[in-house]
């Protein structure tokens, strides 16, 4: 008689009670995102408010409230392709490096004569000596600032190239350099853009680099693309200046080292500063919304050890200037240094309202963007469209299912009664992983479950024609179902194994939504052999042990 321990039994049926379990709250997806949702902002904040409270109260605390997030085509949301001009880069390298090499010649006046900065091209550091025939001691003296290239093929170079050209000093980023930055700063941008996305609490964001030098960013559940561009598209550079003067002019002569900055709150007013700045956000530990003295919304900021210590040296020794708090190539204040400020930390103030207020806190937080990013390619998905995709997917899911249900029963009878309970409880359990591991569902994922409904019975024909076969050998019922099981076994193996592989391949190669398809293929393949191997045959198990039949038709 065929049988099954009641230790596999009990392993069996708690496998798909935890499965139904987790996979539920899908079916009450509003309640419970509305109650997750609560419980994240109350652990942001510290402190529950009534609606807080109440949003709670929509789903009870001791049930799993796992659920499976959608995608972008499903949810709705913005797509934007950015491109990230790494250039950029390049010439606040050379801008940084300026004052350090101007010290460090400056040191050897008596023997190079003067030094100044020679216009050139932004990503290189044009120098003209006093004295052109003492160059190679220049050089020499430049080269004791340039560093090993931190990078597997930059192995043996050095971050700058030193030549002389016309007889002028020119340093520039060695080749090794460049590939190594462009790399740091892709890196950089992808966690800063993180960053600035998850602070606004945005779920299960697409964010990878493609290509040499652009960002795909995707993020459901955000209202259109223009909204997802302000959040992140600002680079959210942030420096203070020193001002050189004030005026009216913006096509006036800045000189060299300097620059002209439209003034914010000021109409037709425009500052010309210093091109190196005193301190800069990169340098910011903390920034805050606050208020200022007369209640107006303003911007608080801290400064790290370093930064602290050059924002009080230069405001100690410059008391009565005027310094430039500029975002962006835009002074947002301008105000005049009464005292030596000490503690590193101050208030940024202008025309904001709240919200700017605490997006510019947002921005300042997650820090500045090496670089700027040009937007290639953007489109904002509504939620209307997501829910039709959501309808279209439910309804060839529904459709799906019940065809083979009706194929499993015309062809198999009970056995085929079965195996499609077998076949409901393995979409339970897809849904109940995807919630478990927190999976996102997007529509070519929901093609991957429709493909797994219709393979889920494949390892329950193989074991149903088998059975076939032994029964016209004229052995027991019994007999003929436990060798039925037995010799099926390596072919549903075997035939499981391979797709497996393909889901696999599928997911390391592909993107997006391929590796979405992947996913849910590869669980479900793993959940159809379980229910087709074990529950089915669990189902069986007990049937022929309560009607004890002395023959059976398949």
């Amino acid at each position: 008689m065929i049988q099954m321990p009641m230790w596999k039994r009990v392993i069996v049926l708690g496998l798909v009670a935890l499965g139904i379990i987790t996979a539920a709250p899908n079916l009450f997806y509003g309640r419970v995102e509305t109650h997750n949702d609560a419980i994240a902002q109350v652990e942001k904040t510290g402190f529950e408010t009534p609606e807080q409270a109440q949003a709670r109260a929509q789903w009870p605390d001791y049930l799993p409230s796992g659920l499976v997030n959608l995608g972008l085509d499903l949810r709705g949301g913005a797509h934007l392709l950015a491109e990230v001009q790494v250039a950029d880069v390049y010439k606040s390298r050379m801008d940084s490096l300026w004052p350090e090499l101007r010290r460090v010649l400056a040191a050897e006046r008596a023997v190079i004569g003067a030094v100044r900065r020679a216009p050139g091209p932004q990503d290189e550091l044009r120098i003209q000596i006093g004295e052109p025939t003492q160059m190679a001691r220049a050089m020499e003296l430049a080269r004791t600032l340039a560093t090993p290239v931190v990078s597997l093929t930059g192995v043996g170079q050095t971050d700058y190239e030193i030549t002389s050209t016309n007889g002028e000093l020119v340093v520039k980023l060695s080749e090794a350099e460049r590939t190594a930055t462009d790399t740091r700063t892709i890196q950089q941008s992808l966690e800063i853009i993180r960053r600035r996305v998850d602070e606004v609490g945005t779920r299960e964001p697409t964010i990878q680099r493609q290509g040499e030098d652009r960002i795909l960013i995707q993020v459901p559940g955000i209202g259109s693309a223009a909204e997802l561009k302000a959040l992140i598209g600002t680079t959210a550079k942030l420096t203070f200046n020193p001002v050189v003067s004030r005026g009216s002019n913006p096509d006036a002569a800045p000189g060299l080292g300097n620059f002209i900055a439209p003034s914010v709150d000021e109409d037709g007013i425009y500052y010309t500063l210093e091109d190196t700045p005193v301190v800069t956000g990169e340098e910011l530990t903390d920034a805050r919304p606050e208020f200022d003295q007369n209640g107006r919304p303003a911007v608080g900021f801290r400064f790290n050890v370093s930064g602290a210590r050059k924002f009080g040296d230069y405001t100690g020794a410059n008391v009565g200037q005027l310094f430039a708090i500029v975002l962006d190539g835009k002074v947002i204040s301008a105000p005049q240094i009464q005292a030596h400020i000490t503690g590193g930390s101050g208030i940024i103030t202008g025309n904001f309202d709240v919200e700017a207020s605490t997006n510019l806190s947002v921005l300042l937080r997650a820090g500045a963007l090496p670089a700027e990013m040009t937007f290639l390619e953007e489109r904002t998905i509504g939620p209307e469209l997501g829910q039709d995709s959501i309808d279209a997917g439910r309804f060839a899911s529904v459709i799906g299912l019940g065809l083979v249900v009706i194929f499993m029963i015309a062809c198999y009878g009970l056995f085929g009664v079965f195996a499609s309970v077998a076949l409901l409880v393995n979409v339970a359990l897809i849904f109940g992983i995807l919630s478990m591991i927190g999976g996102t569902l997007t529509l070519p994922g929901i093609a991957g479950i429709v493909l797994t409904i219709g393979m889920a019975v494949d390892a329950n024909v193989l074991v149903f024609e088998r059975i076939r076969e032994e029964l016209k050998t004229a052995r027991g019922p019994a007999r003929a179902i436990e060798i039925g099981y037995e010799k099926a076994m390596s072919a549903i193996v075997d035939a499981n194994i391979t797709t497996f592989i393909t889901a696999i391949i599928l997911f390391v190669l592909g993107s997006g939504p391929v590796r979405g398809f992947a996913v849910t293929l590869a669980i479900g393949i793993i959940t159809s052999v379980f229910t087709a191997i074990y529950v089915t045959r669990l189902m069986v198990v007990i049937w022929f042990a309560r009607k004890r039949p002395k023959t059976i038709t398949v």
